[in-house]
């Protein structure tokens, strides 16, 4: 099974890397990574993005993005999944803050 994850982007840099493009580093609860633009070259800071595999996939709005989450947060609490990075209880306001 995969899953891609939104997150909210915090900055954005160029690397130089034709095949990596832009890498963002994004906030997911809380927890910060990077991701490769390559796909969404429209993405700017402060933008929700949903992140498969260190890869930017589309552009969400913060709704769309928010859902989301409290979606993850249901399948946890049911089926007793461990996703990486979502715990039942991380709040979907919790990155609204984070900068």
């Amino acid at each position: 099974m995969c899953l891609a994850v939104p997150g909210r982007i915090l900055s954005i840099e160029d690397r130089g890397d034709p095949l990596i493009g832009r890498v963002a580093t994004v906030d997911f609860q809380g927890s910060r990574m990077e991701a490769s633009l390559a796909m969404t070259p429209e993405a700017g800071k402060d933008d929700w993005v949903l992140v498969h595999a260190g890869f930017a996939l589309t552009v969400l709005d913060e709704d769309e993005a928010r859902e989301t989450w409290e979606n993850l947060k249901i399948i946890l609490s049911e089926g007793g999944q461990n996703i990486p990075g979502v715990t039942p209880d991380a709040g979907a306001d919790a990155s609204a803050d984070a900068d």
